[in-house]
């Protein structure tokens, strides 16, 4: 028994301090490249980001921090962490000199937690490598890397909404928690919970359900419910968590009230998970070509790496002999399989909803570099070979894009196709998948952990430059006009004049105006709304009054797709065009006919809709 301790204890070759300092500075660097590259250099993407990002502005310029308020009403949909940290950046002086699209501030809390999770999973190897793992800062970095390089954190780690610090502060928990548990001591067992409350501050009581759900599922797993108790202390944990992140609900619904209750609560939490919202209905399998997408081209040795682990449970009694610190790929999988147990019985699903798995399947697809037995070697090499297969599809698929580039056809970026060819940016992504496919066929025999970076480096160079310019030209053609417009509104708008957008509706219309937008659709109702609004509605910021009261503005400023202004009922309205940027046009309409239009449409039984509560609504 000793002696097979003693072989156990040489098979793990732990890293010095000074090997796992060069470890982690190499993993920012990457992470630093890979997330905050051009992070600001351009505009928000609509619709959901202008909607963060003007509530964490709003939060900045009127002192106001417990309630986001987005076009002058408030948002209930998250917690304040994520506008709390975007309203940190807006509040840095000089903010229209170091980031004038105002994406920077935005978008840094969740480059940011990306960052944390590449540092929190590189560091988790490097203090506790498992057994036989010969190169552990190998194995380090392509984990972290694995997390990086999945498409889903690719986009949304430069997305400014809550997603990724959801996935970032959950993973950082979750990792301090097992920390504690392979340690076998439980010192710092207080730390995984006050993390916990930061996400429970980001998205709210989802955060506090996965980590239940994984921790039951991995005692179940090790059997071993007593040494996570003891290590974890639960209990404590969960007050720890509840004295940090209770506070702001309770003072939220002490100002606010029902509507808090109804909106956050009842719509945003409970209806989500019951029933369809937002017409986000997709089959229970959902998350199942989720999985395959946000592993991608990594996904047979993430399904490999899980078939390991399938393979140690269905060993029974016999899990129980692998040592407390060579458990982490049993918990990675219980990690994941929380992920995917609660949001595939959601009635909601979003391939969003997949992100906090994300950091779990980075470290089962790093632990299948651990040299195989001789049963499972036969089963790697087929993952390898099929990982070989997706990278040679998609270096295939982007060498063809001229005979799918065509077929690209958006309202919104009629020049897409076009500019997209001209740019030259597909062909270079294919040529970093084919630089991977051969640097990484060429190492078949070798190390594994050496074959996973080599096959990850060029999907870094490839994040740099191909991905970041796609983006960039994307924005170009689909939100700069916005911009544009946005520009002639704070130009041309009179004192007093109210702001309407029609048909393609764009929240980022009101956060580069910063001036309360009437949003409303294509249809007659729309207009009929539009009319009645001018007249009754009231919001903070916005205060509608009859065109015939005194001092009211006999305009309305109105930004109109050309789309929706083709329509029947918005022709012959006689607006004088001001602009017209890209699919848009700024039109100022004469408030009497508008009213004259909206009159005989309630004739024909068109009336006014805009009370009927709606939760999205902003």
């Amino acid at each position: 028994m000793k002696a097979d301790l003693s072989a156990q204890i040489l098979s793990i070759v732990l890293p010095t301090a000074r090997q796992r300092w060069r470890g982690m500075l190499l993993i920012l660097v990457l992470a630093l490249a890979i997330f905050c590259w051009q992070l600001g250099s351009t505009g928000l993407v609509d619709e959901t980001p202008p909607l963060f990002a003007a509530s964490g502005r709003a939060m900045a310029e009127t002192g106001e921090w417990l309630t986001p308020r987005v076009n002058g009403l408030p948002r209930f949909d998250k917690p304040p962490l994520v506008y709390w940290l975007m309203g940190l950046g807006y509040a840095l002086p000089a903010g229209t000199f170091w980031d004038p699209l105002g994406t920077w501030a935005a978008r840094l809390p969740s480059a940011l937690a990306s960052v944390l999770t590449m540092l929190a999973l590189g560091d988790t190897l490097l203090r506790y490598p498992l057994q036989g793992d010969s190169f552990p800062r190998r194995t380090a970095i392509a984990a972290a890397l694995a997390f990086a390089l999945s498409p889903l954190v690719l986009i949304w780690s430069r997305t400014a909404v809550s997603d990724s610090l959801l996935t970032g502060t959950l993973a950082l928990s979750l990792l301090c928690q097992w920390r504690c548990y392979a340690t076998g001591s439980g010192r710092r067992w207080w730390l995984a919970w006050i993390v916990l409350a930061f996400a429970v501050l980001t998205k709210g009581p989802v955060a506090v359900v996965l980590t239940g759900i994984t921790l039951v599922l991995f005692a179940l797993i090790r059997r071993d419910l007593s040494g996570l108790w003891t290590s974890l202390r639960p209990l404590q944990g969960l007050l720890i968590t509840g004295l940090i992140s209770l506070p702001w609900y309770a003072a939220e619904l002490l100002v606010e009230g029902q509507p808090f209750w109804d909106s956050f609560f009842g719509y945003h939490n409970l209806q989500r998970l019951t029933s369809v919202v937002n017409d986000h209905l997709q089959p229970w399998w959902f998350f199942g070509p989720v999985l395959v997408v946000a592993s991608f081209p990594f996904t047979p040795l993430l399904l490999f790496g899980l078939g390991k682990v399938i393979a140690d449970f269905s060993g029974g009694a016999s899990i129980r002999r692998i040592p407390n610190r060579d458990s982490l790929g049993h918990f990675a999988c219980c990690w994941l399989l929380a992920v995917f147990l609660l949001f595939t019985a959601a009635a909601t699903k979003l391939p969003s909803y997949w992100l906090p798995a994300t950091p779990a399947a980075a470290l089962v697809i790093a632990l299948t570099a651990l040299p195989p037995s001789l049963q499972q070697r036969k089963g790697l090499l087929i993952a390898w070979c099929s990982t070989a297969f997706c990278t040679a599809i998609l270096a295939a698929g982007l060498l063809a894009s001229p005979l799918w580039i065509p077929l690209i056809q958006d309202p919104e970026m009629p020049t897409l196709p076009t500019e997209l060819m001209a740019s030259g940016l597909v062909i270079r992504a294919a040529v970093c998948f084919i630089v991977a496919v051969l640097l990484g066929t060429r190492l078949f025999w070798g190390a594994v952990p050496g074959r996973l970076l080599a096959w990850q480096g060029p999907m870094v160079l490839f994040q740099l430059i191909a991905l970041v310019p796609m983006i960039q030209l994307g924005d170009r053609v689909r939100q700069l006009p916005v911009r544009q417009v946005a520009k002639q509104v704070v130009e041309q708008r009179r004192p007093g004049e109210p702001l309407a957008m029609i048909g393609v509706l764009k929240p980022s219309l009101h956060f580069y105006t910063d001036q309360v937008v009437v949003y409303e659709g294509q249809s007659r109702w729309a207009l009929v709304n539009l009319s009645d609004r001018l007249s009754h509605e009231r919001r903070r910021g916005f205060k509608g009054v009859p065109r015939t009261s005194p001092g009211a503005s006999p305009s309305v400023l109105v930004v109109i797709d050309k789309l929706t202004a083709a329509k029947q009922h918005w022709q012959g309205l006689n607006p004088q065009r001001l602009s017209s940027e890209g699919i848009y046009e700024l039109w100022r309409l004469d408030r009497s006919l508008l009213d004259q239009r909206a009159a005989d449409l309630q004739t024909e039984k068109f009336l006014p809709s805009w009370r009927v509560p709606r939760p999205e609504r902003y």
